[in-house]
């Protein structure tokens, strides 16, 4: 009996809890989430109830990808990558639609933006870049992207001009063919830092690759700037190599432009 009112006695706090935070207004609940990663957090958010769920999709929290979607006045919903990326603003997050396939073809993204696949692996979201561009995304910004996959024929699967690249939990094929020689799943032209006199900063350079897949072409990154392929770390599982690194300005005073080859298998 003691054990049973201890139990309900939880729970009357964690309803009192809930009840307390629904209390605030929409505008400080959303502010609230915003501050949330979107996936998993601020998309678990959206499971509590009717009212949280609408806060935590609102489109100025993140936009979303549907290649489903025939209502063009939705608001924060575009049937295409490149559509979402011109109407989003510096710091948004676009959410792209699990199912299916997403074709992207040399699409710029010059402002601070965050791309994420909505399914539960990288597998269930793919982006295709047709045989005929350069590349899938072209960065020059600094940018995230996560729980995707990217395909490409010929060319590279992502283009890294300038800022800050986080390619998080991702899978970058390149398809076998014969021409593979001229493929590669990351090209980075980007130099060492870059100062900006109006703001007197310094806007680093580089790539980071966490827990990514890379498959095929003929080579897993190419830099043909001043930066450098460096702490590389390479898990192998049955299926598949799973690799770690950073492709960042080198501490000596010259870094020779280079092309680097991992084991892919």
């Amino acid at each position: 009996m003691e054990e049973q009112k201890r139990k309900w006695r939880r729970i009357s706090k964690n309803s009192t809890d809930f009840s307390l935070i629904n209390r605030l207004d929409d505008g400080c609940l959303m502010h609230i989430f915003s501050f949330l990663s979107p996936i998993p957090d601020r998309y678990n958010t959206a499971l509590v109830c009717h009212r949280w769920r609408f806060l935590a999709c609102h489109p100025r929290l993140w936009l979303r990808v549907d290649r489903a979607v025939k209502d063009l006045s939705q608001p924060g919903v575009y049937p295409n990558i490149e559509m979402a990326v011109s109407a989003a603003r510096p710091g948004d997050t676009i959410l792209i639609a699990a199912g299916g396939s997403h074709h992207v073809s040399n699409i710029q993204i010059e402002k601070p933006l965050c791309l994420i696949g909505a399914g539960e692996s990288p597998d269930d979201t793919t982006l295709i870049c047709s045989r005929s561009s350069d590349s899938a995304l072209e960065f020059m910004s600094t940018c995230k992207l996560a729980n995707l996959t990217v395909r490409t024929e010929l060319g590279c699967c992502l283009l890294h001009r300038s800022g800050k690249l986080t390619i998080d939990g991702c899978i970058l094929q390149c398809e076998s063919n014969p021409l593979d020689h001229l493929s590669y799943a990351i090209i980075s032209t980007a130099g060492a830092a870059e100062v900006i006199p109006s703001a007197l900063k310094t806007c680093s350079n580089g790539v980071s690759v966490l827990k990514t897949r890379i498959e095929g072409g003929a080579k897993a990154v190419l830099t043909s700037g001043t930066l450098s392929l460096q702490r590389v770390r390479v898990i192998y599982t049955r299926t598949s190599l799973f690799f770690w690194f950073e492709v960042e300005s080198s501490d000596k005073n010259t870094v020779q432009s280079a092309s680097v080859e991992l084991p892919i298998s």
